[in-house]
């Protein structure tokens, strides 16, 4: 039997995954967009702006699954708050996610990504970006395995 906290918490896994789902959604569009444009020595504004988009939902993609869906489940798994890198490997272990390495790198990304300010410099992560979304999309997947098999997305 579930107590009613638990139920509160599944409840908020459930809208924290559909936003998950959502991001994943627009974040691969982006990638697929970012490809067409390729590497060039100049790039548009349009094309910058297609960067940035790129590099702002993987950031946010990478925050969704890490600050929310598995914090939440570590809530639901009943255990108490350790630092990310932690969390990381202990998911790794136990199933949440494919890759604690895969996971910090990404996390490592997206902070590098939060404090540019220079146009170029994100430019130049966008290969990076592009290559660590599928890593992203496939702790993802693992992630969502572990959940369906609780039953609780």
């Amino acid at each position: 039997m579930i107590n009613k906290n638990d139920q509160l918490l599944v409840q908020m896994l459930q809208n924290e995954w559909q936003l998950l789902d959502a991001s994943i959604e627009t974040l691969l569009l982006s990638v697929e967009k970012c490809k067409i444009i390729g590497v060039k020595h100049e790039y548009s504004f349009e094309e910058q702006e297609s960067f940035d988009s790129l590099t702002s939902k993987f950031g946010r993609t990478s925050d969704i699954l890490t600050q929310k869906v598995i914090r939440t489940t570590w809530m639901l798994l009943h255990e108490s708050f350790v630092p990310f890198i932690d969390l990381m490997n202990i998911g790794e272990k136990t199933g949440i996610i494919r890759s604690a390495d895969e996971m910090i790198g990404i996390r490592d990304i997206r902070n590098q990504i939060a404090h540019e300010y220079i146009p170029d410099a994100l430019c130049e992560l966008v290969p990076e970006v592009i290559e660590l979304t599928h890593q992203l999309v496939d702790n993802v997947n693992c992630c969502a395995n572990f959940l369906r098999h609780r039953q609780w997305i």
